[in-house]
Order: C-alpha cells, then structure tokens, then sequence
C-alpha cells in the first residue's frame, strides 16, 4: 500500500450477526485511491459492494452490521477509530454518499431546496440568506433552475431527484464522494447527463469518487481504476486498461463474456454459470470456484491471495499467469 495514497482500505471485515445466522458480506477487502481519481466497485448484486461505501461512511447499520477487523484511512486517519461526533464534522463535508435510490434518500416533507440548505448550513458558519444562495446555485450546478427551491420532491421526474441527491452530495464539494449506482432506473438520456455531471465536478473539485455499478459501460466511461468484487472480496483490480485489456480472473472475463459487442456475430452470450454463494455459508478455497470453469482441486481446498501478476493489477486466481506488456 503506497503512503502517499488518499484512501487506505485495510484487511476490511465486515459481518451481519443475528441469532439465525452470520453474513460473511466483506472479507478481507484492501484497495487504495489517489486523490482526484475515480475507482469502479464492480460485481453482482450481493457481492458486499455497498457494505464497503457504508462502512466507509460511517452509516453502516448496527447491530446486525459489525466490522470485525481492518482500517480505512483517509489522509492517514482512520475513520473507523473517530467518535460519531468525530463523524459528525466529517461526514457531508469531507465524505459524502449518492445513495442508491433517489425515490426513497429524500424528505417528502421538506423541499428540495430546505434539504440541500441543510447540509451547507451543518458545515459552514453562514448566514442563513447565503446557506440560501449556495443551494439555489448548487440546482443550478446540477441543471435544475433555481427557482424550484421550494418544491417538493414529488413535484420532481426520478432524473430529476437523482440530480437533487447528487447536489445534497456535493453541496459541501466533499473530498470523497461515495457514488451507489448512480444512474439505476434512469433512462439513457438522463444517465449520460448525470454521468457527464459527474465527470464535470470530478475535475472542477479534484473529487476523489468510489463508483458502484453493474455497469461495464458506465465503469470504462468513469473510472480511473477498478475493482472486481466477489463473495466479499476483491477478485481482480488494477487500471482500467489493466481489466478491460487483460481480464485475469474468471470472474471477470465471465462479466466480459456476458456483453453483447458490436464487432462480433455470435448466436449466443456466454454467462456465468451458477448463482452467488450464500454469503451465509461460503465454500472453502476460492470462493468463485462452484461457478468457475478452470476450477481444480486445488481450488476447493487452497487459501488464494490476492496476487500481483503484473505492475499494479492483481488477482486472486492460483490460475492466474502475468501478462506482457
């Protein structure tokens, strides 16, 4: 792990106890971000990939969730040791989240304009008629003519409420933004203008963005670098080149294979056979190797690491050869 690196995520652990059950939902995750740059949680649904933004928040639900171990360090400060006042100061000013679902992240009772108010005037000593004028210009900055302050999120397209979410996110122009599948249940149109919203502020603000998605797309349009998750645990990550040139893990060229491609005339895709494991009773050895097609004996039964198999892009495959590059 370089020391120079904006965000630290170490050995990260993270359990949901109940009387039933254990969920094993992170396991052992470690990555690093520079700052300014974009990082892609890629993986399917399940996978622990929104546990890991809450974690890193501070907002993940407790009991049942419990982080067992591991540290996240952000400019050398592990947030996992702060005190919720602690918190308090740094969550939606230095760290902010686009939750998944605009519909449901919103006061239906407050307007719009009373709700991005809030957060600016939590974090800044203004008066009130400023704390006004920054959240009239932040609907702006987002698309969204000023003078819709005092309406209500009903009075608002599902395009336009993600816009609002993503305005409270940033009304603060927070050091790490948490970005959950930002543009699910958008149309494509209003997508690539989010999409490109978002690209904008990345670089006007020096931004440093984790982006969760399904989307292969959105990922090569967005990220700088990306992460593939699995079971609770980073498969394969490096640069962008790194995964959509060279694919190393199963798991990841199964996502490729899955992708209809405009230079290709084939009858049929090639997905990924199988489901996810239970996270409640995970397989011994590697964790993909029920679904994997290269899977041996000794994938059943061996500890895989997380190896680097060429400068910066690692894997967790015992299969798994280096590139030349």
């Amino acid at each position: 792990m370089s020391a120079e690196a904006f965000l630290q995520v170490n050995n990260l652990k993270v359990e949901y106890i109940t009387k039933e059950e254990t969920v094993y939902a992170v396991n052992d995750v470690s990555f690093q971000l520079e700052k300014g740059k974009v990082l892609g949680l890629v993986g399917e649904t399940g996978a622990g990939k929104t546990t890991i933004a809450r974690t890193i928040l501070r907002v993940l639900q407790s009991p049942p969730g419990t982080v067992m171990d591991g540290s996240i360090k952000i400019e050398g400060v592990d947030v996992l040791k702060l005190s919720e006042e602690e918190m308090e100061k740094i969550r939606g000013k230095k760290i902010t989240m686009i939750f998944q679902d605009p519909m449901t992240s919103l006061n239906p009772v407050m307007t719009v304009g009373e709700q991005i108010s809030e957060v600016i005037a939590l974090h800044n000593d203004i008066p009130s008629s400023e704390v006004r004028k920054r959240a009239e210009e932040m609907l702006e900055t987002v698309g969204i003519p000023a003078e819709r302050y005092d309406e209500y999120p009903h009075q608002f397209s599902g395009g336009m409420k993600q816009r609002v979410v993503i305005a409270i996110a940033l009304a603060c122009e927070p050091d790490l933004l948490l970005a959950d599948e930002p543009t699910t249940a958008l149309d494509v149109t209003i997508q690539a203008q989010v999409l490109e919203l978002m690209k904008e502020l990345n670089k006007k603000n020096n931004t440093t963005t984790i982006l969760i998605t399904h989307d292969l797309g959105v990922v090569a349009e967005m990220c700088d670098d990306v992460a593939v998750i699995y079971a609770g645990e980073v498969v394969e990550s490096g640069k962008l080149e790194d995964i959509f040139l060279h694919p190393a893990h199963p798991y990841t060229v199964g996502l490729f294979g899955a992708l209809p491609r405009l230079d290709e005339d084939v009858e049929w895709l090639s997905p990924i056979e199988g489901l996810p494991p239970d996270p409640t009773d995970l397989p011994e050895g590697c964790k993909f190797s029920p679904r994997c097609p290269n899977c041996t004996k000794e994938c059943r039964h061996w500890d895989v690491h997380l190896d680097e198999i060429a400068p910066g892009h690692f894997v967790r495959c015992i299969h798994a050869k280096g590139e030349d590059k």
